[in-house]
């Protein structure tokens, strides 16, 4: 007989357009093969409520709940008073909360995978049989944040990596296996929570090298004179807005200085205002397109400009993926050892940033030792493998 499976996530699994909806879904999917799934899942997108049929077709059963910004904001306010992060009452619901006791009530989930740690506050009892994936420490990444802004949101963002480091750790003692997405991530999650260090894991993102294939035929979205450079991304998240400002501010104008021809395109959805207003006669802030690939196809360079960055950057492997080169900050390649030998470029300031672009842009030449690279060394099936042992019963 089939077991059953709990699967909680702060966001629908679907589609997988972006980093975190990439890697809940290959595990769903993964988990699926094997269990009956039953999901859990936030919507905090209004476009994504066209998805639930496809989830439906994978999961024995799935509750989908609308997440309101601005209600979850007026409950995330509550952590101020009770001494929480603020992301744990955020996503605090109490139809999720009555969806998973009614399950619970009607079946018995043998494993559970929880995806990101605001979920893990829906499984208050200890599981040995249970996974808890953290993919990145976000403590440390609001850490990263508080450094990079000034009061009074240094003072917020300070409380939320000291809060969420307490919540990590204590979470993290109820779950048979903790997983993130590197080494790296690991090594630092166990200094965190060093109680946990025997059953934290590595995990290791995936890229589907079958879609992000170079033979791709395409048509070309750029004009036949300009040299297209590329950034891929879900532009409201803060850490991609901050990339592409530095570098359209700090950078391009140093390459286009040398090279007139060069264009940068800013390819995500949801552009914040101020990615918005970047747009200029060498700026193009695309907003959502239905498929990101011909922009990948045809740059001249793909350029990861993170200044801060958590665990493994999915743009970065999609883009070796494609053949395409790729310019990035040390932050950016953190966790992808071997991408330098790869063909991917390091660049630690806007100076040498602009250099190694404006190198690349001098080299038409596809990037064949990339795309071997994440062919063999960052294929789903052999990451995911390790479920298998993670949520085996225990005997």
């Amino acid at each position: 007989m089939i077991a059953d499976l709990l699967f909680l996530s702060h966001r629908i699994p679907y589609p997988p357009n972006k980093g975190d909806k990439i890697r809940s879904y290959h595990i769903l999917k993964y988990l699926a093969s094997r269990y009956r799934v039953h999901l859990g899942a936030f919507v905090d997108d209004p476009d994504d409520w066209r998805y639930g049929d496809e989830l439906r077709k994978l999961c024995a059963s799935v509750k989908l709940v609308k997440l309101n910004p601005k209600t979850a904001l007026l409950r995330g306010a509550i952590g101020l008073l009770t001494g929480e992060a603020l992301g744990m009452p955020y996503y605090r619901d109490r139809a999720m909360t009555r969806w998973i006791n009614e399950l619970r009530e009607r079946v018995t989930p043998q494993a559970i995978f929880v995806f990101s740690s605001t979920m893990a506050q829906y499984v208050d009892d200890t599981h040995a049989t249970s996974v808890l994936d953290l993919c990145d420490v976000d403590s440390e990444k609001w850490r990263q944040y508080a450094a990079r802004h000034r009061f009074p949101m240094s003072l917020i963002y300070n409380r939320e990596a000291r809060l969420l480091a307490r919540a990590e750790r204590e979470m993290s003692k109820r779950f048979g296996a903790v997983v993130l997405v590197s080494d790296g991530e690991v090594d630092l999650f166990k200094k965190i929570a060093p109680n946990a260090a025997s059953r934290t894991h590595t995990l290791r993102n995936g890229v589907d090298t079958a879609y992000f294939d170079p033979q791709l035929k395409c048509e070309n979205p750029f004009a036949l004179d300009e040299h297209a450079i590329v950034f891929t991304g879900a532009m409201d998240y803060w850490a991609n807005a901050d990339a592409v400002t530095w570098f359209a501010k700090e950078i391009l104008p140093t390459i286009r200085a040398q090279r007139p021809h060069a264009r940068f395109y800013i390819v995500g959805s949801r552009p914040s205002e101020a990615v918005r207003n970047l747009a200029s006669d060498s700026v193009v802030v695309t907003g959502t397109v239905t498929d990101v690939r011909p922009y990948m196809h045809h740059a001249r360079v793909i350029v990861a400009p993170l200044r801060i960055a958590r665990g493994v950057q999915n743009k970065v492997l999609e883009a070796l993926a494609m053949a395409r080169p790729v310019v990035a900050t040390d932050d950016a390649l953190d966790g992808l050892d071997g991408a330098i030998d790869a063909g991917a470029l390091s660049a630690k300031d806007a100076t040498s940033f602009a250099a190694a672009v404006s190198a690349k842009l001098a080299d038409e030449s596809d990037n064949e030792a990339g795309r071997r690279y994440v062919c063999e060394r960052f294929g789903w099936g052999a990451s995911l493998a390790l479920l298998d042992s993670l949520l085996a019963p225990v005997k």
